[in-house]
C-alpha cells in the first residue's frame, strides 16, 4: 500500500481551457493566378488535459477549434479543427511556475459548408459538410503561473508543421494565447 501511495503522490493531471489565435507566415512563392488565403485568425477556444508521471515527463491531448466559422476566398464558409497527442516534459522554474515543453503529432480538419450542396429537406434544413483532413507535426510550450493553489494560467505559443496544406499558403501555422487550468496531484 505504501508504494502504490508513493506512486500516486509523484504524478499530476493538468486540466486546462484557454483561448488563441492562428498566425501563418506569408508565402512568397505562390503563384499569382491562384494564390491560396492565409490560415489565421479568428478565435480558438480550446482544452488540454497532461498526464506527468514522476519524472516530470508524461502524454499531452488537447484540442481547439475556430469559433466562428472563416469564408474561404470570400465565398466558402470553413472551421478548422486542430487536435494533438504529444510528449511533455515539465520543468519548475521558480516556486509557483512551471514551463511544459511538448512535442506530437496530430491531425487539422477542415469542415467546408456547402450550402449550395443539392438539398432534399425543405428550406433551410439542410448543410453539406465537405471534410478535408491533414496529419500535423507539433511543437509547443507554455509557462503555468499558479495563481491560488492548484490553479494556473499559462501564456502558450503552438508551432504546426502542416504537409500538403494545399487549402492555404503556408505548411506553418502558429497558435498563441493563454489557457486557465488546474493541476490534481
Amino acid at each position: 500500500m505504501g508504494a502504490f501511495a508513493r506512486l500516486a503522490h509523484g504524478q499530476e493531471i493538468d486540466l486546462a481551457v484557454g483561448g488563441n489565435t492562428l498566425w501563418s507566415p506569408k508565402n512568397t512563392t505562390a503563384s499569382t493566378g491562384f494564390l491560396p488565403p492565409p490560415e489565421k485568425g479568428g478565435t480558438y477556444p480550446g482544452v488540454s488535459v497532461q498526464y506527468i508521471l514522476e519524472n516530470h515527463f508524461g502524454i499531452s491531448l488537447e484540442g481547439s477549434f475556430r469559433y466562428h466559422q472563416a469564408i474561404y476566398e470570400h465565398y466558402q464558409p470553413y472551421r478548422p479543427i486542430l487536435s494533438d497527442v504529444n510528449g511533455v516534459f515539465t520543468r519548475k522554474l521558480q516556486r509557483k511556475t512551471v514551463a511544459d515543453m511538448m512535442a506530437g503529432l496530430g491531425v487539422e480538419t477542415l469542415l467546408f459548408e456547402n450550402d449550395l450542396g443539392t438539398c432534399t429537406v425543405p428550406a433551410g434544413g439542410c448543410r453539406a459538410y465537405l471534410n478535408a483532413n491533414h496529419f500535423m507535426v507539433h511543437i509547443g510550450g507554455g509557462v503555468r503561473y499558479y495563481f491560488w493553489r492548484e490553479l494556473f494560467i499559462r501564456p502558450e505559443a503552438h508551432w504546426y508543421y502542416i504537409p500538403n496544406n494545399y487549402e492555404f499558403h503556408s505548411n506553418n501555422v502558429f497558435r498563441v494565447g493563454a489557457s486557465v487550468g488546474y493541476t490534481f496531484h
